[in-house]
Parts: structure tokens; sequence; C-alpha cells
């Protein structure tokens, strides 16, 4: 099954056009989603396996961007999708605010020191584009740098992805209503308390103009080899399943088998008596 073509960014695009309760492409209820999830987890974790078997033999590796507004999943991602695969194989970055240290370099170098190795699959959870979202909407850089960063990002990429990387970028869509609910609920559970941040509100106030930088984000830096995917995600077990497919869908396209031994088979199998 792969519904996700449905959730690829192309020319015409506008953001303001999806809906967050909608799931394109995939005609099940919550029900349906969560069995498909739960199914494909074992083909997921298998290719998986695989390109980690391969860590050795091939340099190929594959990147997920998740990027989002506050409470949209990207943590229930990580633990529902790519937690279901083996951890060994798997390299984790929250891009939180630059250090002094970052912020005396470039912004893509704290990026680069974090993309995954041969035979895994690296997690961005937030990432480079921060700094053409928050950057643009908080005017921490003026017009002109915003502008460089995005043909910045497109030639790291083009990089990144020539070098063996198949790179997955998602944005995961949820709505204003939804947000509001999803903050709610952590101020009314102790257990959410630590969850919750002041700041995020001030966030939110921004709304509409993190909506726009997220269109020009879309506008200037979809492309062939790093394609963007809007994932609608009122709905979790929708987001879930989708980003699922989509990394099922990143490691199937590398084609790999399982290395050949780098033994004589036949000799150990004497040594060991069978």
């Amino acid at each position: 099954m792969s519904f996700v073509d449905e959730l690829r960014v192309g020319a015409g695009f506008r953001l303001a056009e999806v809906d967050p309760d909608s799931t394109p492409g995939f005609s099940g209820d919550r029900d349906d989603g969560e069995k498909a999830l739960a199914k494909g987890a074992a083909a997921l974790g298998g290719l998986q396996e695989l390109l980690f078997a391969n860590t050795e033999h091939d340099p190929r590796s594959v990147l997920l961007v998740l990027q989002a507004m506050d409470t949209a999943g990207k943590g229930g991602i990580v633990r529902h999708v790519v937690g279901s695969v083996d951890p060994q194989g798997v390299h984790i970055h929250a891009f939180k605010k630059p250090t002094p240290e970052e912020l005396a370099h470039d912004f893509l170098w704290r990026v680069e020191r974090e993309l995954p190795g041969p035979g895994r699959i690296g997690v961005f959870d937030r990432s480079h584009y921060e700094d053409v979202l928050i950057g643009r909407v908080r005017q921490l850089a003026d017009a002109a740098e915003i502008e460089r960063r995005y043909g910045a990002i497109n030639e790291f990429e083009e990089r990144v992805a020539a070098s063996g990387t198949v790179i997955v970028k998602v944005m995961l869509h949820i709505s204003a209503d939804e947000q509001r609910d999803r903050l709610a609920e952590r101020l009314e559970r102790p257990d959410k308390y630590w969850k919750f941040n002041p700041g995020d509100l001030a966030e939110r106030a921004l709304w509409d103009q993190y909506q726009d930088a997220y269109q020009l984000v879309f506008e200037r830096t979809d492309t062939e080899i790093a394609p963007w995917h809007v994932v609608p995600a009122n709905h979790k077990w929708f987001a879930r399943l989708s980003v699922a497919q989509l990394l099922t869908d990143a490691l199937r396209s590398l084609g790999q088998d399982w290395p050949p031994a780098d033994f004589d088979v036949e000799e150990q199998k004497q040594a060991l008596g069978v």
C-alpha cells in the first residue's frame, strides 16, 4: 500500500487549501489506519534492518525532516513510527535555539554535524528550516539573508542527496483550533504540564505569519531530489501512518539486498560441526 503521492507538494500548491482534518489517499477510518500502521511496522523494521546490515557495504542513508507548528505531533512520530525500528540504526536530533558556538558559524554548520552516517536513518525534529521560518517571522535576519538561505538550503540538500542520502521532508499540518485544544489539554493534565511552554502562546499569536512562511518554504525549497510532503495532522493516526509509509517508500527505493558473507560459509559450518 502506498497512498502518499497525494501528500506531495507540487506546482501550484497552496497550504491554505489543505484541510488538516482530511486523510488524502486513504479511505479508511481510525481503526483501519491503526491496523495498517501496526501491519506496516514489520515491513518498515525489516527495511531498516536491511539498511543497517549494509553499513559497511553501502554508504547510503535516509534523512527524515519533521517540521510543524507546536503540538502537531512530531514527538508522536518519533515514538510510534521511528520507535518501531531498531534504535541502533537511528540518529535523532532535535534542533533547539542555537548556542553561541552555533551562532558563530553559518546556519547550516550545526545541521551538517548531525547528518546520518551510512546505514542509518536520521531524524531531524525541527531542522535547518527553522532558520527561514522563525528567522523570517521573528525577523531574526534581514530579508536578503533569508533569501540567501533558501538557495543555501537547496544547494546543501542537493549535495546531501548526491552523497547517497534519501531526504524525506514532512510538514505536519494542523489547524489553529486543533492546536488550541491540544494546548488546553496540556493545561488540564498535570502529567502534561512539562510539555507546556508559555512561549508557545506567543508563537501561536503569529499563526498566520507562520502559515505564510511555510508557503514560501514550499515554493523556494520543494525540489525533485528533496521534495516536500504536507501531511494533514489533526488525526494523529493518519499523520503517523503517512510518515511510516513515506519512510517505507524511501527505504524500499534503495533496492538493497543482504550483504554477502565476508568469510567462507562452508568452512565456518565445518568448524561449528554442522
